[in-house]
C-alpha cells in the first residue's frame, strides 16, 4: 500500500504548542491566516509586508502557496476568529450597556 509523500512547505512551520498548532510564518508568530485575512481584503503581498515588516516577499507567497493548497483549515480557521471576534463584540456591548444602566 503506497503512502501520500508528506509535502514540506518553505517557510511555513506547524507544530503543537506554536502559534496553537496553526500555520505559522517560520519563527514569526505571523500565522497564515492572518496573512490570508490581508490578501482576502485585496492586499498585495507587498503591502502585506508593509503590514509585517519583519517578513519577506517569499514569506507572504509561501503563506498564499500554503492557503491555497490547504483553503479547508485556513477558511476554516479564519471562520472561528470572526465567530470569536463577533462573541468578543457582543460582550463588549453587553459589558458596556450595564455599566450604562449603573
Amino acid at each position: 500500500m503506497a503512502s501520500a509523500a508528506q509535502v514540506v512547505y518553505a517557510h511555513i512551520v506547524k507544530r503543537p504548542g506554536y502559534c496553537g498548532g496553526k500555520a505559522a510564518l517560520d519563527d514569526t508568530r505571523v500565522r497564515v491566516m492572518n496573512v490570508v485575512f490581508l490578501h482576502k481584503q485585496g492586499m498585495a503581498p507587498s503591502q502585506v509586508v508593509e503590514i509585517y515588516p519583519d517578513l519577506s516577499l517569499a514569506q507572504v507567497h509561501a503563506a498564499l502557496v500554503y492557503y491555497y493548497d490547504h483553503i479547508d483549515e485556513i477558511e476554516a480557521e479564519l471562520a472561528r476568529d470572526e465567530k470569536a471576534a463577533d462573541r468578543f463584540e457582543g460582550e463588549k456591548a453587553e459589558a458596556i450597556a450595564r455599566r450604562i444602566r449603573l
